[in-house]
């Protein structure tokens, strides 16, 4: 996939952070974007800045029958999109322990994990059927591939994208529909303030939204499998990978301090 040009992009979370830069680059390139959130007002602005390329849809990707219903109206009046970016996502930094049933544990699992899967779904069979070059690009978490405490939601949510993700793009690949490529990105922190108040580990800095969004965007339109961001995230992969686990907590908690990242953590104060 060269240019996205004409093309159509969805994009959940679209109204602020990553999901706006994601948005903004499908303009930029000639594409319709179709902007996904449930945050109305800042949608709305976000939508006027981007001008007539740019419908935007309150949506409730917590709610199954919310989704389906406006995937519905997309496919009426926009059509299919040949691009999916599933960005929209929220953390709760707490002990297990402190977790609330519903406001943290149900509503994290829903809009990390499940939603995807729903919106996916959605719009998946037009991308089967279009026969052309379409993409779905997933955004996970190293904390998908990496326990941490203080995360445990949300690890168990990106987790569960990991390996969903990248069992649909086997499907794919496999299964007689190559053309739509799946992309699984995990990243390490970004400054967009929702992990405002955590550390990074040791060389494993916070990212520059823009950087991240430049090397997803490339990564995307080449079909790569599988993004890990920055580089110490696929090397700790492999260390933890190798190593017995009381010795992977050693180097992960003392040489690289992972394990102390989130222990001051605020987030935004709607996260």
């Amino acid at each position: 996939m060269r240019s996205l040009s004409g093309a159509i992009v969805l994009i959940t979370g679209a109204a602020m952070g990553m999901g706006a830069l994601y948005a903004r680059r499908a303009v930029a390139e000639g594409a319709t974007v179709v902007l996904w959130d449930i945050n109305a007002s800042v949608l709305a602005d976000v939508a006027a800045e981007l001008g007539p390329a740019a419908h935007p849809y309150v949506v409730n990707l917590s709610d199954q029958v919310d989704i389906a219903r406006v995937a519905s109206l997309v496919r009426a009046e926009v059509g299919d999109p040949v691009v999916l970016i599933n960005n929209a996502g929220i953390v709760r930094g707490k002990l297990f322990v402190d977790h609330e049933h519903e406001a943290d544990i149900e509503l994290t699992m829903r809009i990390n994990a499940i939603a995807p899967m729903h919106v996916t779904r959605e719009f998946l069979p037009g991308m089967i059927a279009h026969r052309g070059h379409c993409r779905i690009v997933n955004i996970a978490s190293a904390a998908g591939l990496i326990a941490n405490p203080r995360m445990s939601v949300y690890a168990a949510s990106k987790w569960a994208v990991v390996g969903w993700s990248e069992s649909l793009r086997l499907e794919l690949a496999l299964g007689g529909s190559p053309h739509v490529m799946v992309t699984t990105v995990c990243p390490s922190f970004i400054t967009t303030g929702m992990f405002a108040g955590a550390k990074g580990p040791r060389l494993t800095p916070f990212m520059a939204p823009d950087a991240v969004v430049a090397r997803v965007w490339a990564g995307m339109k080449k079909g790569r499998p599988m993004l890990m961001l920055p580089a110490m995230v696929s090397v700790s992969k492999v260390v933890r990978g190798v190593l017995p686990v009381r010795a992977w907590d050693i180097v992960a908690g003392r040489v690289f301090r992972v394990y102390d990242s989130m222990d001051d953590f605020t987030g935004r104060p709607s996260a």
